[in-house]
């Protein structure tokens, strides 16, 4: 597991490019702040069911090149982050509060968001989050477990008594807040979703 989410994040963040220190946090999670996640994870959960609706089986399967995702791996991948990513967080809610870590966080909550989806910075999955490695068969399964775990993350966070910004998630590639790491799975699914949308704007993409 460590192996595997310690590429996770390498797959979508190269984050030593953005060294702007993060701005005071304040020391819980403030209904703003509760009101701009969920409608984060709800806008980005609908992008990607929006992202493959109506496309064919050939228009799903089409890769602009042989090095490239068709929309289909997209979605496989995304479905298997999803769960993969929130599977780090939840260990660290089980632990006692380390708001002295805070210090270690680098990046604001925009600057972390902007990061993730910045899709200038690409570099290669781990091998276990390859869509050919994925557990699900098809786009159908794979959309049906990303929106059982990214529904589960909205009551979550509706419904939540945690400090989440006093659990910091320290990891090899950086330091975050709970809280930071739920907008990190959000624009983690935004950055495939735009993905997709390459695929589509292809122009051998498939007409039907």
């Amino acid at each position: 597991m460590k192996k595997i989410t310690v590429s996770i994040l390498m797959a979508f963040m190269v984050l030593s490019t953005y060294t702007s220190i993060a701005q005071e946090k304040t020391t819980i999670m403030t209904p703003q702040e509760k009101d701009y996640a969920i409608r984060f994870l709800k806008e980005t959960e609908a992008e990607v069911f929006n992202s493959v609706k109506g496309l064919s089986e050939a228009q799903l399967k089409f890769k602009p090149a042989t090095n490239k995702w068709s929309a289909e791996e997209c979605i496989k991948h995304i479905a298997a982050a999803e769960r993969e990513l929130w599977a780090m967080a939840e260990p660290v809610l089980s632990q006692p509060a380390n708001p002295e870590k805070k210090v270690d966080i680098k990046f604001t909550d925009e600057q972390l968001v902007k990061a993730v989806e910045d899709r200038s910075h690409q570099s290669k999955t781990f091998a276990a989050l390859e869509p050919d490695n994925s557990p699900y068969r098809s786009v159908a399964e794979a959309l049906n477990a990303f929106k059982e775990n990214r529904d589960k993350l909205i009551v979550f966070v509706n419904s939540t008594q945690e400090d989440l910004r006093n659990h910091i998630m320290v990891l090899p590639l950086g330091t975050y807040d709970v809280y930071q790491f739920i907008l990190l799975i959000s624009a983690h699914s935004n950055r495939h979703t735009q993905q997709i949308e390459e695929v589509k704007n292809n122009i051998s993409f498939p007409k039907y």
